[in-house]
């Protein structure tokens, strides 16, 4: 049994999908550039919105072009980061049994921590123990900084640790901590992925998360 449970956040506690589409899409019209489908997001979400931001401008654009199309997401996201963002199906229930079990949760994730905290406190409330979200020169996942953060602030031993996630980051992100692994199907990337990436569980749901988690 897992005494302490990591979790990733954009495709794994929340579907942030369409107020990230549509906050990149927002910056790209006001820039005048083509603008992308929610699909596509998905492949360019998982390692933080500098990188997002990289990803959704057309090649080679110029560091004040990133910057300025970056202030335009910020601003955007900031006012609508929870317009259409929902829990997972059964993930209120999960953090909610997992907390009454005496579980310590954290929350690991590559985007900005302002935005990551705002967005833990609405839907989870206190159940949530740490949050480690991006910040200005420190590492960010597959890096294991935030990762051992947490374990730190919480006092939990890496034995005892699960990490969860939907992507080859976060896979790898829990090799690199020394962490059991638990890829998630119901988020942004594949099964391929997650296999590929070295995940020691998969699951398709949050009863089968559960499970492993008191195995």
């Amino acid at each position: 049994m897992y005494s302490c449970v990591i979790f990733d956040l954009d495709g794994t506690l929340l579907n942030t999908l369409d107020d990230l589409a549509d906050a990149g899409n927002y910056a790209l019209v006001r820039l005048g550039l083509p603008v992308h489908t929610v699909e596509e997001y998905k492949y360019y979400i998982g390692n933080g919105i500098p990188k997002l931001i990289q990803r959704i401008l057309p090649a080679q654009s110029s560091r004040e072009l990133c910057d300025k199309a970056r202030g335009l997401f910020s601003e955007y996201y900031s006012s609508h980061s929870t317009d259409k963002t929902r829990p997972y199906d059964g993930i209120c229930d999960l953090i909610s049994r997992l907390a009454d079990n005496g579980i310590k949760i954290g929350v690991a994730t590559n985007k900005d921590h302002d935005f990551s905290e705002k967005l833990v406190c609405t839907f989870f409330g206190d159940a949530v123990s740490v949050v480690c979200g991006r910040k200005d020169n420190t590492p960010k996942k597959p890096d294991p900084f935030s990762v051992n953060y947490i374990i730190e602030k919480i006092g939990a031993e890496k034995s005892k640790t699960l990490y969860v996630g939907d992507s080859n980051v976060d896979m790898e992100t829990a090799y690199n901590a020394g962490l059991d692994s638990c890829g998630v199907l119901w988020g942004f990337r594949t099964e391929k992925e997650l296999r590929e990436s070295g995940a020691h569980h998969i699951v398709k749901n949050t009863d089968e998360l559960y499970h492993i988690i008191n195995i």
